[in-house]
């Protein structure tokens, strides 16, 4: 199999619902990092092979193949194709995986793993309002339960003994860390500046500084009335795009690009769609085991604050350091654009990674159905 790095990744802030993004076309969004992409690599786009590109809300604004019309919009040649994959939360992970197998295969020789999500104008249950999602053999395999990511947190906080109070101590360090990242410039290199009305838009919308335990507590339960949930330890609704260029190194070196990182291992799995997040603890199992690398040589896990109750339960089962989990904050500061977010993370670690120069980087992300992808990479430069 050819071997596969990542030659380049970048993002645009996330911008908070109905907050600065909320006025551009997901379609166009993408496109500005598509084309920000030819320009800090100088690569020809007439030589991508495919642009693979994640949404889960494929509805209204999203609902006509994001990826194709993100490469027309971007002025890029008509003759590079590009697809739009779907798996939920985690769309632009599997984006990432798609990319890397085509390229092992010798399918391809580079090919763009993207997301978009512009939650603001395509609401996530836009969808569900307008027909019958899931089905009705499926729901009656499950005593007609509902499927509810909400709940799911609910649940998983109750079976790991994960208290309000932890949630939400979670939560504050998030932002936190998140504020500190901003303040030491970790993030400028990464981020694609969005015009915004003659403004440039490049900081994450959605930091709260000064969270803390305290004003968390004040915010009511949203899935249960003595619930542990709210919208404090939760992830943020937020619009965003992302990129990375997935290649070989011979096709990086005649670029003139130097790779951030091989993509070492992938793993995805299937898990209870009632309790639908605990899918990142049997990915990264599967993601270790494929790889032959041990988790205590892993220096930084980004692992999706989709709720808080997810990465405490994953640090509880896998027992990694809680020092080396989202050390630039998550989504619960960051935001959590859906379709955007497995290749938004994916930019924040690998940048982290040669920052810092730590070896090996592992990346889970829990979806909607009871799905989850881990992705495990190593640093080249």
């Amino acid at each position: 199999m050819n071997e596969v790095v990542i030659a380049a990744a970048m993002r645009t802030a996330h911008g908070k619902r109905n907050g600065t993004l909320a006025g551009i076309h997901p379609v166009d969004l993408m496109a500005d990092v598509l084309t920000a992409l030819v320009e800090r690599t100088g690569i020809d786009p007439a030589g991508v092979d495919d642009v693979v590109v994640g949404c889960a809300t494929q509805f209204g604004d999203q609902s006509s193949n994001v990826g194709r019309y993100s490469v027309l919009a971007a002025g890029w040649p008509e003759t590079v194709p590009g697809a739009t994959v779907n798996r939920a939360c985690g769309s632009s992970q599997q984006a990432l995986d798609h990319a890397a197998h085509a390229v092992m295969a010798g399918q391809a020789e580079m090919v763009v793993a993207a997301g978009v999500e512009s939650m603001s104008r395509v609401p996530m249950n836009a969808a569900k309002e307008a027909g019958f999602p899931y089905g009705h053999r499926a729901r009656a395999r499950y005593g007609g339960r509902e499927f509810s990511q909400g709940v799911s947190a609910e649940l998983i906080a109750e079976r790991w003994h994960l208290s309000r109070r932890e949630l939400d101590q979670f939560s504050a360090v998030s932002h936190a860390r998140a504020a500190a990242a901003v303040d030491a410039g970790a993030f400028d290199e990464q981020i694609v500046p969005i015009d915004v009305a003659g403004t440039a838009f490049a900081v994450d919308e959605g930091i709260r500084r000064g969270s803390s335990v305290e004003s968390l507590a004040k915010l009511k339960p949203v899935f249960a009335e003595d619930g542990v949930l709210h919208a404090g330890n939760s992830s943020q609704i937020s619009d965003g795009a992302a990129a990375l260029l997935v290649t070989t190194p011979q096709r990086a070196k005649a670029a003139g690009l130097t790779p951030f990182a091989r993509y070492h291992t992938g793993a995805v799995v299937g898990s209870d769609p009632v309790l639908m997040l605990t899918g990142p603890i049997p990915a990264t199992e599967q993601v270790l085991k494929k790889s032959g690398v041990p988790l205590s040589q892993i220096g930084v896990f980004e692992v999706n604050e989709a709720f808080a109750p997810v990465p405490l339960a994953w640090l509880k089962e896998t027992g990694a350091d809680p020092e080396l989990l989202n050390p630039l904050g998550g989504a619960i500061a960051l935001g959590h654009p859906l379709g955007a977010s497995g290749v938004s993370l994916m930019t924040r670690m690998v940048h982290h990674m040669r920052a810092r120069g730590i070896r090996y980087g592992l990346q889970a992300m829990c979806e909607g159905g009871g799905t989850a992808n881990a992705t495990l990479v190593e640093l080249l430069a």
